[in-house]
């Protein structure tokens, strides 16, 4: 099984999960494009678009980089578009773009409300809306298609939401869309789905915003996620509005050890994620 010629449009794609997940896919010759809106270096975020561009095209697969805002619908229309032009089609819609902003209800300034909401459940739900005629298409030619949010499980238990209400309600709304559109793009074969971590994934953002080199550390590799994420992509249509969890799609596939997902070999105190 393979993705060798097969297009993926990935939102945040220039760093992080969502360019392990592009660079998984590379490497079995797949297009990949990249729907971001970091086009020159920052010191706190590396990556751009144009330098995940050159890796993924490194690793075996084709490029294609979009400058894309994802709380612009215009600029969304316009790369799923170009997308299609470059490579013909869309196979696969991966929304990973996401904002987070971890504060109690008096301290969540407006600004940083409507930031996580427009990027995160927004933001998908525009992204899905451009992918989907594309999607289908795709669909009755290879018999599937695939959404894959990178959203938690739907578990609506008070202690998710008391901390973080803002930050929680722009998650779960992902996952609604995976809920929502499952059942409603069934009988396209467009399998839709989430995917979320066991453990907290090292990426910038945990560097910058939640704990830095100590919580690194206890971080598993993003690579965990893009390995997941690739098994996800291999299924059939039934498998669709489910809440995937990394590490037990990993060991349904027959992958038992996952040591090599640690950032730091040399612990085995993995920091939870939320909403597991």
């Amino acid at each position: 099984m393979s993705l060798a010629g097969k297009t993926l449009f990935i939102t945040g794609a220039s760093r992080g999960i969502g360019l392990a997940i592009a660079l998984r896919a590379a490497r079995d010759g797949a297009n990949i494009a990249i729907a971001a809106k970091t086009a020159e270096p920052n010191p706190k975020l590396p990556g751009t678009i144009y330098t995940a561009a050159q890796e993924i095209e490194a690793a075996g697969g084709k490029a294609l980089p979009c400058l894309c805002d994802i709380r612009d619908e215009a600029q969304v229309a316009a790369a799923v578009a170009k997308t299609v032009e470059t490579f013909g089609g869309i196979d696969i819609c991966v929304n990973n773009a996401s904002a987070i902003h971890l504060s109690t209800t008096e301290q969540t300034p407006m600004k940083r409300y409507d930031l996580m909401h427009s990027i995160n459940t927004r933001g998908t739900f525009v992204t899905s809306q451009a992918c989907i005629p594309h999607l289908r298409t795709s669909a009755k030619k290879h018999g599937v298609a695939h959404i894959l949010n990178m959203s938690p499980p739907l578990n609506m238990e008070r202690k998710w939401f008391a901390p973080h209400v803002a930050y929680t309600m722009a998650k779960f709304g992902m996952s609604m869309c995976v809920l929502g559109m499952a059942g409603e793009f069934e009988k396209d074969h467009i399998a839709v789905n989430a995917l979320w971590p066991r453990t907290v994934i090292a990426t910038a953002a945990v560097q910058n915003l939640l704990g830095g080199d100590a919580t690194m550390k206890g971080s598993r590799k993003p690579t965990i996620m893009a390995d997941a994420a690739y098994a996800i992509f291999h299924k059939g249509a039934e498998e669709t509005g489910k809440f995937f969890i990394d590490d037990e799609v990993l060991i349904a596939s027959g992958k038992t050890d996952l040591s090599e997902y640690k950032s730091d070999p040399t612990t085995d105190a993995l920091f939870p994620d939320f909403f597991v």
